[in-house]
């Protein structure tokens, strides 16, 4: 299969051409003079009066359940007719989705402060004592869609991380953000903390947006958490520093000795578990030796046995070898390898070898999540050595991509880039670094 670019961009709500001159700031420029007074108070901060400020702030989320839930309760009543039902799913808050909600802030309260440690330290010839020590990066801004999670997410990694955070969400989770908002501001208010430190744009236009993308001297680093044209949009025209996170097109790799029954588990897992996220799987490789054993139970498992149960079916768009092995499906189209579906789709390839696998995912990924299914070892190192993405597994789901499952606490967003951070953000890479050097009147 030839290595073609994936499809254009288009614009949606985040439009390219609509980029705000960086000094007319008509709609953010309040906020961010406030976000940026509201710095020294969050420095002033000990380790112990910051944890204790995050914990309040996870006893209030829970607290305030009722309200967050009847907010959340009229964004998805304004989003029936707008967005999918597994959009849906991303948007909609539980009592139990809150009560997760309120557990990351308490695990990101219980990881080490980021702030203030020495990386690295070493005494020059001349005496001179270089320190490189962790600072906090100041002011970050988050532009994000449909899920009302990441606000506090976002707000207790921040926060945790000494720098003061900028939340944008998108229209169809306004209320939901406000109602979580109001709740971590109840826990600032408690200590006596300006409640700028967490600071939510409730305009949802895409002016404040592209006002965001151009706030230099406001903003130190901004973070685009969404959809293709979203996070595009933010790369190709921010004025500030810009972290690419997010887009994947995640990839299972199903060798010819893989165990069957453990390969159908972990596909039906990385595809069904959650499709609305990045970590989902999107494509499915299937080595030629096992697909004729293989392709029939993963039709069953994921299309009749979940219809028979009631569960939505998920889609195979097939090549023409998996065509010809399965004899019924849908044909793939050109863009289909290259589709984030976030959906109960997934894009079927027979392959030759592991090294045709690999091929096809360095020139089609994202750089997100892959794995590969094996029992061979050999095949597994090799895959973990070629394959150029943020994480890469070896018999094991996709869905673990994850801040969370990773043991930071919970993530900003997942880094597909390759400078200052790569897979998920926890608070390590929300710091920046500066070097302290101690002398007794040296001079050069």
């Amino acid at each position: 299969m030839p290595c073609y670019p994936p499809p254009a961009f288009s614009g949606h709500e985040f439009s390219a051409s609509a980029a705000a001159d960086p000094t007319e700031l008509t709609i953010t420029r309040p906020l961010l003079e406030e976000a940026l007074a509201a710095k020294p108070a969050l420095a002033a901060l000990s380790t112990e009066e910051k944890k204790a400020v995050l914990l309040s702030m996870a006893d209030a989320l829970e607290a305030d359940t009722p309200a967050i839930l009847a907010a959340n309760a009229l964004d998805l009543a304004a989003a029936q007719d707008t967005i999918s039902p597994v959009m849906q799913d991303r948007l909609r808050l539980t009592q139990g989705r809150i009560a997760d909600m309120a557990a990351g802030v308490r695990a990101v309260a219980a990881l080490p402060d980021p702030v203030g440690r020495t990386l690295a330290s070493h005494t020059l010839p001349n005496g001179l004592q270089v320190n490189k020590a962790s600072v906090p990066l100041g002011v970050i801004a988050i532009i994000y869609e449909s899920r009302p999670n990441v606000t506090s997410d976002a707000a207790s990694l921040t926060f945790q991380a000494g720098s003061v955070c900028v939340l944008r969400g998108g229209k169809e989770s306004i209320h939901s953000n406000t109602a979580i908002v109001s709740a971590l501001h109840k826990a600032l208010t408690q200590h006596h903390l300006p409640t700028a430190l967490v600071s939510l744009v409730t305009d949802t236009t895409r002016a404040s947006a592209n006002e965001l993308m151009q706030a230099v001297g406001y903003i130190d680093l901004l973070i685009p958490r969404g959809g293709a044209s979203l996070i595009q949009t933010c790369v190709n025209q921010a004025k500030v520093p810009c972290i690419q996170t997010g887009t994947g097109i995640c990839h299972i790799y199903v060798d010819g000795d893989a165990d069957l029954q453990k390969a159908l588990s972990v596909v039906e897992n990385a595809k069904t578990s959650r499709p609305s996220v990045c970590n989902a799987a999107e494509v499915c490789l299937v080595h030629r030796d096992i697909a004729p054993d293989f392709l029939p139970q993963l039709w069953d498992r994921l299309v009749v046995r979940r219809r028979e149960a009631g569960q939505p079916p998920v889609e195979l768009r097939l090549d023409p070898k998996a065509m010809e092995v399965l004899g019924r499906g849908i044909p793939a189209g050109y863009d289909d390898f290259d589709t984030e579906f976030l959906d109960y789709i997934l894009a079927v390839r027979v392959v030759d070898s592991v090294e045709e696998a690999i091929a096809h995912i360095n020139c089609h990924s994202t750089g997100h999540s892959e794995a590969i299914l094996t029992q061979t070892r050999a095949h597994a190192d090799l895959f973990t050595r070629l394959v150029d993405s943020a994480a890469v597994y070896v018999n094991a789901s996709t869905r673990f991509t994850d801040g969370g499952q990773f043991g930071l606490g919970c993530e900003m967003g997942i880094s597909t880039q390759k400078l200052h951070a790569r897979g998920p953000m926890g608070l390590e890479e929300l710091t920046s670094y500066k070097y302290v050097i101690h002398g007794d009147g040296q001079i050069r």
